[in-house]
């Protein structure tokens, strides 16, 4: 449909009113991650006064959008996909700018000399931040007092579990005393009396973060540019959300994906379930106050892993680990109720806020999950790298085919850079998934390994198709199987068999392939994908910034995060230079053409 039909479509939409908030029209945006970037007045890690910095930036480029990862409070992991709350921010992102008395404090963080961020920052600025609230009159400041109260239904908690969690050195509130593990009022009413400073101090932190984060958002209003921020689907086990309300969680489970092409054990990521009954017999009142919460921070709403809220996949708590998601059940069991489960959660998100909501609905997702954004004009996402017609011709799709209520991207948080996949996953299938169908095929993957991919260019756990395996037939053959048997071989070959040489075709691309992928090839798919019909665009800065080869070296190592992995190099990658540097850079005249030409700016 045109551009006109789509917004005739919106405009009758469920989200209509969430719609008319964002106006109808198509833009393009930046995922930028706050902790990648920092300013010459920054303390280590990006804060949010630098997140004006990034408004300029985005403005300077004719983006509309800047989509910022959860701000959520991390926990030791620093994953703000696991975080120890759904309410309160992270304190390593308050700029100490706004403190006059610390312009001369030393600050003993190495991290502006190092390419990932030294996450002991948080406990410099913690110690800053202390000395001065010792020295802040609250006494007679009115605004902090109507803070508290108008966020009483999660702050005073949240600000206990953090003192108490400073008591037991850290350990998860399922390992304290009973009387705090459970609860107990008296002892809590003890503790609250004993320390109350401390707990108070807490929830100045987070006054201090609300008051930043709303001048940076007014900020980005005033050059007319919307914040995306992002809704984990699930928190932290051990987090302030789960202590104080258990009964909303289902606690002898942990929250995963089941086995895919990608991940052949599927994924466990360790968070509990929600118990939905119980929070539907309180009024979705958890759901209502996060919501309320971001909406004074974001004009639009990503809720990660939309599909969780249909049905999600369960994984006994006491399954060993490195079993991750391969012994799991969908929960609700009975996939009749599916539609029904998730669209009324959604009803209620779509009520209780004017952000407009984008969903996450990557991965293998259930049809009636598809249906229900679409009633409600909510945006799912496209990976162009996984935007492919793949039952037919097996081959990515043109511009003109892309889903138009959707978000498109170049890449991921959880995904390689783009210059990293055309390197070592264009054309490949996951090693490890490869071995275990071999294995349930009483296959010897040693043998047929020799003669169905290419050694040296196999990297990274992937396996690359060697060049003359050219048919079904000759694969067939090395399998030494019929087709009945080996379906999902088939299926596995005609995705990615040639992948490169596909795209290559698809983007107009002439002469000899490149096996690198150079400024010039990604110039190619940035205009390409940047035409594409998706009423967003939204691409990270790591492969904005590719396009001048800025990140030097192999491209794999620069990402967000590597998913089963707890490694310092997750959530913590940073930019070559810092923001003012960005600002002047001449990279920004392509971009800014790049986005102007395609009828986005």
């Amino acid at each position: 449909m045109s551009e006109s039909s789509l917004q005739d479509y919106l405009s009758k939409s469920i989200s209509k009113d969430n719609w008319k908030n964002a106006g109808f029209k198509k833009r393009a945006g930046v995922l930028i991650p706050l902790f990648s970037v920092y300013s010459k007045k920054s303390f280590g890690i990006g804060d949010l006064a630098d997140l004006k910095l990034i408004v300029d930036w985005a403005k300077l480029i004719s983006n509309s959008i800047i989509q910022l990862l959860p701000m959520n409070e991390v926990g030791s992991l620093f994953c703000p996909y696991d975080a120890v709350s759904s309410f309160a921010l992270e304190p390593s992102y308050i700029s100490l700018k706004s403190f006059p008395e610390l312009r001369n404090k030393k600050f003993s963080s190495s991290s502006k000399n190092s390419n990932f961020v030294d996450y002991s920052v948080k406990k410099e600025k913690l110690r800053l931040l202390w000395d001065v609230y010792l020295a802040t009159d609250l006494s007679e400041a009115l605004d902090f007092e109507d803070f508290q109260q108008k966020n009483f239904y999660w702050l005073s908690d949240f600000a206990l579990f953090k003192v108490l969690k400073d008591r037991y050195q850290g350990r998860p509130w399922y390992e304290w005393e009973d009387n705090f593990k459970n609860r107990s009022r008296q002892a809590l009413q003890e503790f609250k009396q004993n320390n109350i400073e401390k707990i108070t101090f807490q929830m100045w932190l987070q006054w201090i973060l609300f008051k930043q984060f709303k001048e940076a958002k007014d900020y980005a209003a005033q050059n007319n540019i919307f914040i995306k921020g992002d809704l984990p689907v699930l928190v932290s086990r051990d987090s302030a959300d789960v202590w104080s309300h258990p009964q909303f969680f289902k606690l002898d489970f942990a929250a995963g994906a089941p086995p895919d092409m990608y991940c052949a054990k599927g994924q466990r990521w360790g968070m509990p379930t929600y118990n939905w009954e119980n929070i539907a017999q309180d009024n979705y009142r958890y759901i209502k106050e996060k919501l309320k919460y971001a909406q004074e921070f974001y004009n639009i709403l990503r809720i990660d892993h939309v599909v969780g809220l249909f049905r999600i996949w369960s994984i006994p708590y006491q399954e060993p680990e490195e079993n991750q998601g391969l012994n799991g059940f969908f929960d609700p069991l009975d996939e009749r109720i599916w539609k029904e489960h998730g669209r009324n959660i959604l009803t209620f998100f779509t009520q209780n806020t004017t952000m407009l909501l984008c969903a996450e609905d990557l991965g293998i997702i259930p049809k009636c999950c598809v249906d229900t954004l679409q009633e409600f004009g909510i945006p799912g996402n496209d990976v162009q790298r996984w935007v492919k017609d793949w039952n037919k011709r097996h081959d990515f799709l043109l511009p003109g085919e892309y889903r138009e209520l959707a978000v498109t991207t170049l890449s991921t948080h959880d995904t390689t850079n783009w210059k990293a996949w055309w390197k070592y996953e264009a054309g490949t299938v996951d090693q490890a998934l490869f071995i275990r169908k071999c294995l349930d095929r009483k296959i010897d993957f040693a043998k047929v390994n020799l003669k169905l991919f290419n050694a040296k260019l196999s990297f990274h756990g992937r396996l690359r198709w060697n060049e003359e395996i050219d048919s079904i037939d000759k694969l067939l053959g090395e399998l030494g199987k019929n087709k009945e048997e080996v379906g999902d071989f088939i299926d596995l070959y005609e995705n990615t068999y040639q992948e490169k040489e596909k795209l290559w075709k698809v983007l107009g691309c002439r002469g000899e392939i490149s096996e690198e992928a150079n400024s010039q090839l990604l110039t190619k798919v940035t205009e390409f994908i940047l035409r594409s019909q998706a009423v967003f665009c939204i691409n990270s800065i790591e492969d904005y910034l590719g396009l001048a080869d800025v990140f030097k070296g192999d491209p794999y190592q620069y990402r967000i995060n590597v998913p089963g992995t707890i490694s310092p190099k997750n959530w913590s990658l940073k930019l070559p230079f810092c923001l003012e540097e960005m600002l002047i850079y001449p990279l920004n005249q392509k971009i800014r053409k790049l986005i102007s030409d395609s009828g986005r700016g």
